[in-house]
C-alpha cells in the first residue's frame, strides 16, 4: 500500500496511531456505593489505567439520564449525571488524566436526546407546527382520524419506530420511544450542538465519539418511505437512504471540523458510521471528523480469511481518507470477543445468528470452550495491535473477560430485551456491560450454591459496606479474573497487554505501511462444523517488526528473526502452534 508519513511528535496527530480505552462508566468504578460505577472512580483507578499503557479513554455517555438506553438518552448534554458525580468531578478527571499523559474522548449523541430533555418536553407543550416542534421530527399521521403511523417501520430495538402524542400528532425515534431524534435541518439544534462541543472542550477534552454519526441527516418529505427499513444492514453506496448516511450529513462535519481547529491540538472525532464499505471514509476525512470505526473485526469470528479481509479493507478504507485505521475487537454493543472465539467458528454471514442465539438461550445452545477463546483473544490482541493505526480496547477486555450470558430476565437492563417478543429478539447488551472485578477476595455472597449470582461483595467494584449491589449481578466465577488476581500472574491477560501495549510504544514506526510476508497464506484446511480454518496471517511493519498468526492446526514456520512476544509457546522446534501470535524482529 502507499506509505503514509505520520509525525507522532505532533501533538495535533496523537489519535492517529493511539491506543484508546473505552471506558463504560456505570459499570467501571463505584466511588460512592450507590452500585453505580462514577466519574470518581474513573479517576481513582487512573493510575490502573496509566500502567495499561493506553493513550486515552473514551468515556461511554455520563450525562443526565433516565438510562432507557444506558446513558444514550440524554436529558442535559451539558451536565454529569448526578447519580454519577459532578462536573467539578469530571474536571478533576481530566486533569488527573491529563497528568498521566491520558487523552479524554467524550461519547456525544447527536441523533436523538431524550423524552426528558428541556427541548423535547418543550416541543410536546407547544402545537404542532411551532418552533419548538420544529426541533424534532414531528408528523402527523396516516388514516382517516391520522391514528396511524407517518410508516410502518420498526426502531432498532424493537417496536414502532413512532409514537403518537396526546395532541394526534407522531415523533419518529430510531431506538426507543425515549429517545426522539433531532431534525438537523433546524439551525438551533445545530447551534447547540456547537455550544455543547465547545463546552466540552473549554473543560478538557479532547476529542469525542459520536454516536449514530450517519444519522443525523435525513430526507422524509418523499413518497418513498415504506419501502425503506430503519434497522438496514446494508446501505446503499449513493448516500440515497432516506435516514442514514446521506450526503448532507457531512456538511454538519465540517462545521464541527472549523470548531475543533479553533483549539490547539485541534481536536478530534472517531464516527461512528455503520454504512455501505464505499463511503465509510468520508467520515474520516481532515476536513470532517478525523477518524471512524472499523467495526469489521468486531462483527467476524476466528477464520483467518475473514480476519485478512478485514484488514485489507481497514487499510484501504484509512488511505482513501488520508486518515489512518481503527482496529476494535469488542465494545459495548458486541458479545465479548473472548466468548465469540470459544463457541463455534462460523462464516461472517452466520456469526450474528449463532452469537444472538447463545445468549438468547442464556449461554446454553453451543458449548463456549473459554480456554480456547481466551487462546484465541490473546492471539488477537498481537495480531491488532502490530497494525498501522489506532487500537480501541474495551474494559474488561485486558483482563479476557467473557461474556455473562445467563443474567437473568428480570435483572436485565438493555431495552433489547423488553422491546418485543423473546423468542425473536436478541437478550441485550448487559452480558459485555457487567461491573468489572477488581479484587477476587471481595466476591458476592451466595445465599444458593448453585446460584450463579450473589450479593454482599462486589469484587471490589463497590466500596466495602456499600448499600447498593452493582447495577447488573457478578457471577461468581468472575473471582479467577479479578484485576488483583491477574496482576500477580506474570502470564494472565492482563500483563500480556502491558508488555504488548509497552512493546508497541517503542516499536510502532511512524508510516503506515504494510508489507505481507511470504508466510502469510489464505485458509487451506475446511471443517464443516466450524467453518473455513487453516491459514497464516503474517505482516511485517517498514522497521521490521513483523506480527505472525496462525489459525492452522499444522504449527506454521515462522520468518528468521528475534522473538519480541508471543501470545503462547512455541514448539519445542520454534514453530508457531494454532491459535498463536508472535511478534518478531526480522
Amino acid at each position: 500500500m502507499v506509505q503514509q508519513e505520520i509525525d507522532t511528535t505532533d501533538p495535533a496527530l496523537w489519535w492517529k496511531q493511539a491506543v484508546v480505552y473505552q471506558v463504560y462508566p456505570r459499570s467501571f468504578k463505584d466511588s460512592r456505593g450507590s452500585g453505580l460505577g462514577s466519574i470518581a472512580g474513573v479517576t481513582e483507578k487512573i493510575d490502573y489505567l496509566a500502567e495499561l499503557g493506553v493513550d486515552a479513554i473514551w468515556l461511554s455517555p455520563f450525562y443526565p439520564s433516565q438510562l432507557a438506553d444506558g446513558g444514550y438518552d440524554v436529558d442535559d448534554y451539558r451536565n454529569v449525571d448526578p447519580k454519577l458525580g459532578t462536573m467539578d468531578d469530571f474536571d478533576e478527571l481530566a486533569k488527573a488524566a491529563h497528568e498521566h499523559g491520558i487523552k479524554v474522548v467524550v461519547d456525544i449523541v447527536p441523533n436523538h436526546s431524550s423524552n426528558l430533555h428541556e427541548w423535547f418536553k418543550a416541543a410536546l407543550a407547544a402545537a404542532p407546527g411551532s418552533p419548538e416542534r420544529d426541533r424534532y421530527i414531528f408528523r402527523d399521521g396516516k388514516g382517516p382520524n391520522g391514528d396511524q403511523p407517518p410508516t410502518d417501520w420498526i426502531a432498532s430495538f424493537g417496536g414502532p419506530a413512532w409514537t403518537r402524542v396526546p395532541d394526534g400528532q407522531w415523533y419518529l425515534h430510531m431506538f426507543t420511544k425515549e429517545q426522539p431524534d433531532w431534525n438537523w435541518k433546524n439551525p438551533e439544534v445545530r447551534a447547540d450542538f456547537i455550544k455543547t462541543l465547545r463546552f466540552w472542550l473549554d473543560h478538557g477534552a479532547d476529542g469525542f465519539r459520536v454516536d449514530v454519526a450517519h444519522g443525523l441527516a435525513k430526507d422524509l418529505d418523499r413518497d418513498d418511505l415504506e419501502s425503506y427499513k430503519v434497522c438496514e444492514h446494508v446501505l446503499p453506496s449513493d448516500g440515497s437512504h432516506p435516514l442514514y448516511d446521506r450526503d448532507e450529513v457531512h456538511d454538519i462535519y465540517r462545521e464541527w471540523r472549523k470548531v475543533f481547529n479553533e483549539y490547539n491540538p485541534p481536536a478530534f472525532a472517531v464516527a461512528e458510521a455503520w454504512v455501505n464499505p464505499d463511503r465509510q471514509h468520508l467520515y474520516a476525512s481532515t476536513e470532517e471528523l478525523g477518524q471512524v470505526f472499523n467495526f469489521e473485526f468486531a462483527k467476524k469470528d476466528w477464520i483467518r480469511d475473514d480476519m485478512h479481509l478485514a484488514i485489507e479493507e481497514g487499510l484501504e478504507s484509512a488511505e482513501r481518507s488520508g486518515s489512518s485505521a481503527t482496529w476494535v475487537m469488542s465494545n459495548h454493543d458486541v458479545p465479548r470477543h473472548a466468548s465469540r472465539y470459544g463457541l463455534p467458528q462460523v462464516p461472517a454471514s452466520s456469526h450474528h445468528q449463532l452469537a444472538k442465539d447463545w445468549l438468547l438461550r442464556d449461554g446454553t445452545t453451543y458449548e463456549e470452550n473459554r480456554e480456547l477463546g481466551a487462546k484465541r483473544a490473546r492471539a488477537a490482541i498481537l495480531m491488532e495491535l502490530a497494525l498501522p493505526g489506532s487500537t480501541y480496547i474495551y474494559q474488561g477486555e485486558e483482563l479476557g473477560l467473557p461474556e455473562v450470558a445467563d443474567i437473568p430476565w428480570d435483572e436485565l437492563e438493555d431495552p433489547t430485551a423488553f422491546n418485543s417478543v423473546r423468542e425473536q429478539i436478541e437478550k441485550g447488551r448487559d452480558g459485555c456491560r457487567v461491573p468489572l472485578p477488581w479484587v477476587a477476595a471481595d466476591a458476592p455472597k451466595l445465599d444458593d450454591p448453585d446460584d450463579e449470582f450473589g450479593h454482599d461483595g462486589s469484587f471490589g467494584f463497590s466500596p466495602a459496606g456499600a448499600e447498593h449491589d452493582p447495577h447488573l449481578p457478578q457471577p461468581k466465577w468472575y473471582k479467577d479474573f479479578a484485576v488483583d488476581v491477574e496482576d500477580a500472574d506474570p502470564n494472565s491477560m492482563l500483563n500480556l497487554y502491558r508488555k504488548a501495549l509497552s512493546l508497541r510504544h517503542n516499536l510502532m514506526p511512524q508510516d503506515t505501511e504494510l508489507q505481507w510476508l511470504d508466510e502469510d497464506r489464505p485458509s487451506d484446511v475446511r471443517d464443516g462444523a466450524d467453518g473455513q480454518r487453516g491459514g497464516v496471517i503474517a505482516y511485517s511493519r517498514s522497521n521490521g517488526w513483523a506480527s505472525v498468526t496462525n489459525f492452522g492446526e499444522r504449527p506454521a514456520e515462522l520468518p528468521q528473526g528475534d522473538v519480541i512476544l508471543a501470545s503462547g509457546e512455541l514448539t519445542e522446534d520454534g514453530r508457531l502452534p494454532q491459535d498463536t501470535t508472535v511478534w518478531l524482529q526480522l
